[in-house]
């Protein structure tokens, strides 16, 4: 060790296990970074591997996201929010529906419901 470097012995991986290797990637087993380290080779080695033997991942390839993807997922997220909407609408409904009833039982009991049972007092007339 001179100068406080390694020399590090050069080594060659079979076909074979590059490929299993590749493998293991593709099928989510290992991250990049876990092959790296397990095998003790750099990150450009592997991605190397990956193109040389993935048979979905080559150099130079792009992704095209389709418009019928994109379409069918801001038709889903537009479906969801009127389902949403929809029942925000039924519990405003609700909401009104209960403070008409408790407005009538006021007036039929004569009595400030609301203040009774702690909301804020009702604005109904004295009698």
């Amino acid at each position: 060790m001179k100068n406080g470097l390694k020399i590090r012995q050069r080594r060659t991986f079979s076909e074979a296990l590059r490929k299993q290797i590749v493998g293991q990637l593709e099928r989510k087993e290992m991250s990049i970074s876990e092959v790296s380290r397990e095998y003790e080779v750099s990150k450009a080695a592997i991605y190397t591997w990956l193109y040389r033997y993935s048979g979905t991942l080559k150099k130079g390839t792009q992704m095209v996201m389709e418009k019928d993807s994109q379409e069918k997922n801001n038709q889903e997220l537009k479906n969801r929010i009127k389902e949403l909407e929809a029942a925000l609408g039924r519990k405003s409904l609700e909401a009104d529906l209960f403070r008409v009833i408790v407005d009538l039982a006021s007036e039929e009991y004569k009595t400030d419901l609301k203040k009774t049972f702690g909301e804020q007092a009702s604005n109904l007339p004295a009698k």
